[in-house]
């Protein structure tokens, strides 16, 4: 747990350096789509970059842990907490900008914060394709770099040019550009460390018929609902393992409708869990923890989830820089 002295002084500095008051003690489940979660020591809202520089500043000085949260859409907070700084990139980080003139080929602008269906739509209504698979993914920009997010045939890899990117621990903490091939981009994973925050990124477009490029859009959003179920839940828990389909191996088991607590295996997609009213993060990670169990025993596979699991009683995401 941060020190209370050390909180003290870690939200002082924030305080007086900060516009927007930084926020104490927050449910994450405000913050995520599970909406599930205990409460996080500090938030801090950051909605320019010069504000982004003076949480750098803080973090250099305080050394909390830290977690930079997008839409909450791939995490799972347990119900114990963070007791650490988390930053959530608003504002100007949630601003596109889309190619100024004609041409084949261009390039779209988008903010860290910017969530994908709204980089979707914006592209395809301008006559700009190869972005629509975004909007069946509830992330943003930056966490669709972080994981590589995919869907549709299509993964991040494919589109992205370069992102900009801020180390929280550098002693001159600018946005550099980082192209798509440094950044170590595989199936759900990239090499980009808890204090790496990504301002902004670049994605290849390429000029289309704007009903063409709407029709792809509405194809998407169509499927997901016909497929996928609405409601609390973190999108696809497990990753597919080689040449299967972890919803499948989930379906075949007979898992669906499997309850723990507040949590469900959902009837309309296998590998979606879904959080009721009343769930708990423990719910959630037990179920999780039984389908594990079950496919290993029934198919001889270990599942691996895609979701990330974070906390003050979980290792991994969101350690002390």
């Amino acid at each position: 747990m941060i020190p209370a002295g050390a909180l003290a002084s870690l939200l002082g500095d924030l305080r007086r350096a900060l516009p927007t008051e930084p926020e104490e003690r927050v449910p994450f489940a405000e913050l995520s789509t599970y909406r599930v979660g205990g409460p996080v020591s500090v938030l801090s809202r950051v909605r320019k970059l010069a504000d982004l520089i003076a949480v750098a500043k803080a973090v250099r000085e305080h050394r909390p842990r830290v977690l930079v949260v997008g839409r909450g859409s791939n995490l799972l907070m347990t119900d114990t907490g963070f007791s650490g700084l988390v930053i959530k990139l608003e504002g100007e980080f949630e601003q596109v900008r889309l190619p100024a003139g004609p041409g084949d080929r261009a390039t779209v602008r988008a903010g860290g914060g910017v969530a994908l269906p709204k980089l979707a739509r914006q592209t395809a209504a301008a006559g700009w394709r190869d972005l629509e698979f975004y909007v069946g993914i509830p992330g943003s920009v930056g966490g669709a770099i972080r994981m590589n997010a995919g869907g549709h045939g299509q993964e991040t890899v494919e589109v992205l040019r370069e992102a900009w990117v801020v180390d929280l621990l550098d002693e001159a903490p600018e946005p550099a550009a980082r192209p798509a091939a440094s950044l170590g981009l595989e199936y759900r994973t990239s090499r980009l460390r808890v204090t790496d925050v990504v301002t902004s990124a670049a994605f290849a477009v390429t000029a289309d018929d704007r009903s063409d490029c709407q029709r792809r859009v509405d194809e998407i959003v169509r499927w997901r609902r016909e497929n996928q179920p609405g409601g609390a839940n973190a999108g696809s828990v497990f990753r597919n393992p080689l040449g299967d389909a972890a919803g499948r191996l989930i379906e075949a088991a007979g898992l669906k409708g499997l309850r723990v607590g507040g949590a469900v295996v959902s009837e309309k997609h296998a590998n979606f869990i879904q959080g009721e009213p009343g769930a708990t993060s423990r719910d959630v990670q037990r179920l999780i923890a039984e389908v594990q169990r079950r496919v290993l025993e029934t198919a001889g596979v270990r599942l691996e989830p895609e979701l990330h699991v974070v906390g003050d009683d979980v290792d991994g995401d969101g350690e002390q820089p």
